[in-house]
């Protein structure tokens, strides 16, 4: 494509945008290089739909980098709770600690300093930058590289090394010197609305060079990611109540839900009783087990076998970060989706 070409390109999207763009979305009002990073990462894996009151529940309680830092991470992570990919909220907190430490709590101005603080990607990096501040740095989100998939016909899965370096040269190549903040956020508007999985070719605006809507295909790009056969774990969580309320435990800071609080967890081949003398100090007396409930993770599938139980006696050994929960009094927490359900679904005690 050559530079005329790759200006048309730009016009046309900017023309669209100005248009069609998605110009109410809360992050852009302000777009301060903290709102857009808060953004960025929340609609990593994520809607912007579902993104939206969470964002703007978060600025409520951390308007800006400086009571991020200074909040606990328990508190970050509960309001965190529902968007999963927890490591993206212990990320935030310590970037915004390490923002406050090195960078005086503003974001830096190249690149690749940005992208050197934990949990920003290239991408994320050019986003803040480009959307915040009007420079002049190419993106790559899934909505980009969709629309770049289908305009070029670029074959292949774009998690591969060769197509995503491919991608990114196209992204480069049309990004325009130009008001390149509203190129970018055109783009994703473009790939979120118009250029979706299904794609709605009769509104976009570059149906006439698009190679893939000339194919007759367009949903054949980008290919899929190559299918696996999902995984599947299964594991007993321990309601063990008492008259303080619930036993929840601190989960370990890496893994899945890490630093959340969760309910006990023991082997299905475990005897619950023994378990929790050994693991927790604990007498506890298991009650009828609950419907088992099953929970979706990205890379498998979790099958919960509830047990509830009451405290017979005993308290947590030391070691282990505890606390008694009970939703009348206890303050919001940082608690996985499934774990928040089990909790709910309790019968009130009488």
């Amino acid at each position: 494509m050559g530079t005329a070409a790759r200006s048309e390109f730009a016009t046309t999207v900017l023309a669209w945008f100005d248009r069609h763009g998605r110009h109410d979305l809360p992050w852009r009002h302000p777009p301060s290089p903290y709102r857009v990073w808060i953004s960025e990462v929340m609609l990593q894996q994520t809607q912007v739909r579902t993104v939206i009151p969470y964002f703007e529940r978060f600025m409520n309680r951390f308007p800006d980098v400086e009571m991020l830092a200074a909040a606990s991470l328990d508190e970050v992570l509960a309001y965190w709770a529902g968007l999963g990919y927890y490591a993206r909220a212990r990320n935030l907190h310590h970037c915004a600690q390490l923002l406050m430490d090195r960078h005086h709590g503003c974001f830096p101005e190249a690149i690749e300093a940005v992208e050197a603080l934990p949990g920003i990607g290239w991408s994320t990096a050019g986003a803040i930058l480009s959307l915040s501040r009007g420079a002049r740095h190419p993106i790559l989100d899934g909505n980009v590289k969709r629309v770049l998939a289908r305009y070029y016909a670029i074959p292949g899965w774009p998690g591969r090394t060769g197509v995503l370096k491919t991608l990114w040269a196209h992204s480069e190549a049309v990004t325009p010197h130009t008001r390149p903040a509203d190129f970018n956020q055109a783009m994703m508007d473009l790939g979120a609305t118009v250029c979706t999985r299904r794609p709605i070719c009769s509104q976009c605006p570059l149906q006439d060079g698009c190679r893939a809507y000339a194919q007759g295909d367009p949903q054949a790009y980008p290919a899929p990611k190559p299918k696996r056969a999902k995984p599947h774990r299964e594991t007993r969580m321990l309601i063990i109540n008492g008259e303080a309320g619930t036993l929840l435990v601190r989960r370990p800071t890496q893994g899945i839900w890490g630093g959340l609080w969760c309910l006990p967890e023991c082997d299905l081949s475990a005897d619950p009783s023994a378990w929790a003398q050994a693991h927790l100090g604990l007498e506890i007396t298991p009650d009828t087990p609950s419907a088992t409930l099953r929970h979706e993770f990205t890379h498998y599938s979790l099958t919960i076998h509830p047990l509830p139980a009451q405290l017979a006696a005993g308290d947590p050994v030391r070691g282990i970060e505890h606390l008694w929960y009970n939703p009348s009094t206890a303050p919001g927490s940082g608690v996985p989706a499934p774990v928040r359900h089990l909790l709910n679904r309790q019968e009130p005690s009488t």
